[in-house]
């Protein structure tokens, strides 16, 4: 105690430098995100707003560091704290880096998605592009947070030397980690596979498990599937490459749609040809590229017509679908109701009753 008062002029020295340096971090920080945001709004582009907006947190740890990286030298702290001070910058330089380096993916993703935007008619490119930078961005940030804590611990001397001992077992340690982590790495290859091979891209329209929808999201464990009424379907991401599933937009987001209508044998099958082409001609739910009607199945009581149209997207298809079907039926009703499906009975007497014998008189009295 008495050796602190004695050197109290060397702490607050030493104290004040530090306080220094700390204002000085807010000013620069200030100064320096003030003039890139101005910067970034007269110049308009999508990389500077994302470098801005993305370093703002970052730089918050980055400016501290490196201020006190460059004081520290000149406090007359005692030699022990001064290193453990160096080691806890030295820590936090590593963490920034990693950070840096995570941002840096980030912009990266935000610039993609400003060239390749989704929602575009048949946009297979700009998903093709959005899913594989999404999903390797991911798998990204998993191996930089790896590497960033295995080099903060090796930093400490002692996990240094037991780092040293755990390499000479390392084919056991790897044989029990890896069967310990065998899901979570069976999802990371899988989420890899998907990247390079697309299996599924951002937006397709697939049936999993039954559930009709589209990919909303991809992570490095699981994939979200947004079905038609606004439910989530959760699935591991494993499960697209060692199951099979409907994928409709894979190569094309155009699609045929089909409506079947059972009619009695009387219809006149090319009247109701000409009327479905009638109706797709006054809808913009149709592509103009294909449409027929066929009649694909006959049994003894009704005829099954099949009418065949395109569309550009699979929501369109469905309406497609409704509309024909609706119209057709209004057309059949309105035009040929006795062509719609009918039940026939027909009842035959098989033992006639005998006629009625006229009862003799009955004598008077």
């Amino acid at each position: 105690m008495s050796h602190f008062f004695k050197d109290w002029h060397a702490w607050a020295i030493s104290g004040g430098i530090l306080v220094g340096a700390l204002i000085a971090t807010y000013v620069i920080y200030k100064l320096v995100f003030g003039f890139a945001q101005r910067f970034a709004e007269r110049e308009g582009s999508v990389i500077d707003k994302s470098l801005v907006r993305h370093l703002r947190a970052p730089a918050k740890l980055i400016i501290p560091l490196l201020v006190y990286f460059a004081v520290l030298p000149a406090t007359t702290l005692p030699r022990s704290l001064s290193r453990v001070l160096q080691h806890i910058l030295g820590l936090g330089m590593i963490a920034t880096a990693a950070w840096v380096f995570i941002v840096l993916i980030d912009v990266f993703e935000d610039v993609a998605a400003d060239r390749y935007k989704i929602g575009i008619q048949d946009d297979l490119r700009a998903r093709k592009i959005r899913t594989q930078i999404h999903v390797l961005r991911r798998t990204a940030m998993v191996i930089v947070i790896f590497i960033a804590l295995s080099v903060m611990l090796m930093t400490f001397p002692s996990i240094r030397q037991f780092g040293v001992s755990l390499f000479a077992s390392a084919g056991i340690a790897g044989l029990v980690i890896g069967m310990a982590a065998r899901p979570t790495l069976s999802n990371l290859v899988a989420g890899v596979q998907i990247a390079l091979t697309e299996p599924i891209r951002l937006e397709d329209v697939v049936i999993v498990e039954g559930e009709w929808g589209w990919i909303e999201e991809i992570t490095t464990t699981y994939v979200v599937v947004r079905i038609w009424d606004l439910r989530r379907l959760v699935v591991p991401i494993s499960y697209f490459v060692e199951n099979p599933f409907q994928n409709w937009t894979r190569d094309t987001a155009d699609l045929l749609g089909t409506v079947f209508i059972y009619t009695d044998y009387t219809v006149r099958v090319e009247e109701v040809r000409q009327e479905l082409h009638r109706i797709l001609k006054t809808t913009n739910l149709w592509d103009g590229k294909v449409w027929g009607l066929q009649v694909t199945n006959a049994n003894e009581h009704t005829m099954e017509l099949r009418a065949l149209m395109s569309a550009s997207d699979s929501p369109k298809s469905w309406d497609l679908r409704c509309y024909v079907r609706e119209n057709l039926v209004a057309f059949l009703q309105q035009h040929y109701p006795q062509s719609l499906p009918k039940t026939r009975v027909e009842m035959e007497s098989v033992n006639p009753a005998p006629a009625l014998r006229p009862s003799a008189p009955v004598p008077a009295t």
